[in-house]
């Protein structure tokens, strides 16, 4: 049958063109809905990551055993691969104080970019305002909760990942308290500073000590604490040459010390120790040089007691001092395998005599160790 000439058809070519558009924006909602689905995920992954991390940090502080702590908040920053740990804390479960043993305000972890250009993907650690608080009571040891190296090793693997390559302290605080000794001893380190670079050997691989680590604080008594020094910290037992100095702290500072443990006290005068440590596959040679200048120990208010003891102790003062240069002093050689270091007594106390009666003892750094005196000591006790 021939078809008519006005007949239209049976889909208008405008239902065909809506259906067409309609197709469009069903397509073009599908590729928007895929990403922004994806975005919305990875907003909600975003926003939940600090309880998850945060949650992660306490649950591995809890599983240390014998202690207990607490992160307050966590921060992540995936841009530059780090997050922050905002006032961490660690204590004895069964410490008498609240003190804890570890109280960081912040410690930011982040990836090391400069060294993804050396090959190495490691980590750097930045500790801000960071306390040390040792209280003697309550680390006293307990076999039911102390927890040993491994421990300690494997929470900090848990909280850092990627092996630390750089490590700063800024504005720290260290300190040794202990608080049934009457009056309560407080010896302590502000202002605590430092900086260990390269620990993990990113680069200058061929060095034997590649890492330098410099620190500077202020002691008890107004004393100027400095650290320097190279390490090599890749190895199980690490090796390194490395001095530190303690100069000009006020003896009366130590006075709550030396009262409770030697019943003395000091009038006036200063506290100067110098030391140098030099470790070579786990054989150490060194040397500490304690040195008091000006001090003078009888005062005002004590008793007959305490001012005949300390008139006994000042008498060999007298005796043992340098009066040239008005110090008493000594040399503490230290030498020998890491599991066994120890003074020796005798080397020190003829040290005592030699600075009083032959010459005393300059205030600084000797520069007399050296690494390689470390190594000889090595060879030596290998060829037994």
């Amino acid at each position: 049958m021939a078809k008519r000439k006005n007949e239209q058809p049976i889909v208008s070519k405008s239902r065909i063109l809506g259906l067409m558009n309609k197709k469009r924006i069903r397509l073009k909602k599908k590729r928007y809905a895929i990403p922004l689905s994806i975005l919305a995920l990875l907003i909600v992954i975003r926003i939940a990551l600090p309880y998850v991390v945060k949650n992660y940090v306490n649950g591995v502080l809890a599983e240390i055993p014998g202690y207990y702590g607490q992160v307050d908040d966590i921060d992540l920053n995936l841009f530059r691969g780090a997050y922050v740990i905002k006032k961490l804390y660690l204590n004895k479960v069964d410490a008498g104080s609240e003190v804890p043993l570890i109280n960081l305000e912040k410690t930011d972890i982040s990836v090391q970019w400069k060294a993804l250009f050396d090959g190495k993907i490691v980590s750097e650690v930045i500790l801000t305002r960071p306390q040390f608080i040792y209280v003697f009571e309550d680390q006293q040891k307990s076999e039911s909760s102390e927890a040993d190296y491994d421990d300690w090793t494997k929470a900090l693997t848990d909280l850092v990942p990627i092996e630390i390559n750089n490590l700063e302290i800024i504005d720290g605080k260290v300190a040794f308290v202990e608080l049934t000794a009457d009056p309560t001893i407080d010896l302590n380190m502000s202002k605590v500073n430092l900086n260990a670079t390269n620990l993990r050997n990113v680069v200058d691989t061929e060095q034997k000590l590649p890492s330098d680590v410099y620190g500077t604080a202020v002691s008890i008594g107004n004393g100027n604490f400095k650290l320097e020094g190279k390490m090599n910290l890749v190895k199980q037992i690490p090796d390194m040459d490395v001095s530190f100095s303690l100069e000009n702290a006020s003896a009366t500072a130590l006075n709550d010390f030396t009262n409770h443990y030697a019943g003395i006290d000091f009038q006036e005068g200063n506290f100067n120790l110098y030391s140098e440590i030099a470790i070579a596959d786990g054989f150490l040679k060194g040397y500490l040089k304690p040195i008091l200048k000006d001090t003078k120990l009888l005062g005002k208010d004590d008793n007959f007691f305490e001012k005949l003891w300390e008139g006994f102790v000042g008498f060999f003062k007298f005796i043992l001092k340098n009066h040239k240069e008005n110090t008493l002093a000594t040399e503490i050689p230290i030498e020998g395998d890491l599991n066994n270091v120890q003074g020796k007594f005798w080397p020190t106390l003829l040290n005592v005599f030699k600075n009083a009666w032959i010459t005393a003892y300059k205030g600084t750094i000797d520069g007399t160790i050296e690494f390689q005196d470390a190594e000889k000591l090595d060879d030596s006790e290998n060829k037994k």
